[in-house]
C-alpha cells in the first residue's frame, strides 16, 4: 500500500488550480468566440441589486452599423487599429501622469471592457486592473475585431438591467436594434459610462449635447471604423 504525503498531496492540487487558472479564461475565451455569452458578472450583481435581467442575443448582422461605429467613436476611437487589445499611448500618458501624482482618467479600450465583462467585477481595485490585462490580449488574439464588437454590443450595460443593443433599442426607442437611427446609437453610446444615472431615451442636456458631438465624430473618423463593417 502507498502512503502520499500530504505536502506532495497539495502540491498536485495548486499545479492543477494553477493550471485551471492559466488555461481556464482561454478556453473560454475561445469557447465564446463562436457561442453566445449567457450571463455576465455585472448583469448577476445588478440582478442582486434589484435591477432584473433584460437582455436578447442578435447576431452583428442584425445590430445597425451605426451602433458599432458610435460605441469607436464614443469609446475607443483606435479601435480598429490596436494591438493586443491596448492604446498603448493612452497607457503611457496614464502611467506618466500617475508619476507625477495625477489621478489617472482611465484607458479602457473596447477589448479591455469586453475582457472585464466576461470575467471580473465592476470597480477600479488594483487586482482587477491587473487580470483585465491578463486578459484582453486573450480576447485580441483569439477573436476578430467584429466578434468583440459583436460581443460587447449584446452584453454591455445600456441601462439599469438592460444589456445589449436589442433589449436597449426595444426598451429606449420600441424598435429592433437593426432599425436604430444615427441619432438613436449617439444616443445609446453616449450613456455607456454611466447607464444607471444616464437615459438614452429621455437625455438631458449633457448627454444630448454629447450625442451630437459623437454623431459629428463619426463622420470625421473615416478609415478608423473599417473593421465596424
Amino acid at each position: 500500500m502507498r502512503l502520499r504525503l500530504p505536502g506532495l498531496v497539495h502540491r498536485r492540487w495548486l499545479k492543477r488550480l494553477g493550471l485551471a487558472f492559466l488555461l481556464g479564461p482561454p478556453l473560454l475565451i475561445l469557447f465564446f468566440r463562436f457561442v453566445p455569452v449567457p450571463v455576465t458578472p455585472l448583469m448577476l450583481l445588478r440582478a442582486a441589486q434589484g435591477y432584473g435581467l433584460s437582455k436578447d442575443w442578435v447576431a452583428y448582422e442584425r445590430i445597425d452599423p451605426a451602433l458599432a461605429r458610435s460605441v469607436i467613436a464614443a469609446e475607443d476611437n483606435l479601435f480598429c487599429r490596436q494591438w493586443l487589445g491596448f492604446d498603448f499611448e493612452q497607457l503611457r500618458g496614464q502611467v506618466e501622469a500617475a508619476l507625477e501624482g495625477e489621478r489617472p482618467r482611465g484607458a479602457s479600450t473596447i477589448t479591455m471592457q469586453v475582457a472585464k465583462n466576461l470575467f471580473l467585477w465592476p470597480g477600479r481595485d488594483p487586482l482587477r486592473k491587473v487580470l483585465e490585462a491578463w486578459l484582453t490580449p486573450h480576447v485580441a488574439l483569439l477573436w476578430p475585431r467584429r466578434r468583440v464588437l459583436e460581443v460587447y454590443l449584446n452584453i454591455v450595460e445600456f441601462g439599469p438591467g438592460i444589456y445589449g443593443a436589442e433589449a436597449a433599442s426595444q426598451a429606449f426607442f420600441k424598435r429592433p436594434a437593426a432599425r436604430l437611427t444615427a441619432a438613436q446609437a449617439a444616443r445609446l453610446a453616449v450613456v455607456l459610462p454611466n447607464p444607471l444615472e444616464w437615459s438614452a431615451a429621455s437625455p438631458g442636456p449633457y448627454v444630448q449635447g454629447r450625442a451630437e458631438l459623437i454623431r459629428r465624430r463619426t463622420g470625421q473618423l473615416g478609415d478608423l471604423l473599417d473593421c465596424a463593417g
